[in-house]
């Protein structure tokens, strides 16, 4: 979040498992930008970032295979997750994407407020 006063503290901790923090990665940057800037419009997520390249090791087709990947996380609160799953696996351009959830079990009470707020739908 841009424009918070740097000298105010992280505000109280909220334990929380109703938000999450969910990941997929793609073969291009381009791609994950793209994936960040539509589920961000469409209040899917309320922040999402990309990070990479990674270097991905996996087991695919009876093979073991190394591709450099970008990785996309998502914040969001846990009830859009099936939203936010199906747009992922509609629009990636995988045939079967990553698309991993880990619960957030604590954050600032503001930023988690942060969150349920940017993905209310209007």
């Amino acid at each position: 979040m841009s424009g918070e006063d740097s000298t105010a503290g992280p505000g109280p901790l909220q334990v929380s498992s109703g938000f999450l923090l969910v990941q997929t990665t793609t073969d291009s940057r381009a791609e994950a930008v793209e994936l960040a800037r539509a589920a961000v419009e469409q209040r899917l997520a309320a922040c999402a970032q990309v990070i990479g390249p990674v270097a991905s090791t996996y087991w695919w087709e009876g093979a073991v295979e190394r591709e450099e990947e970008w990785l996309l996380t998502l914040k969001l609160p846990a009830r859009g997750y099936p939203a936010l799953a199906d747009f992922l696996a509609l629009s990636h351009s995988y045939d079967e994407p990553e698309i991993v959830a880990t619960p957030i079990v604590a954050g600032s009470a503001g930023y988690l407020g942060w969150i349920e707020e940017e993905t209310r739908q209007p």
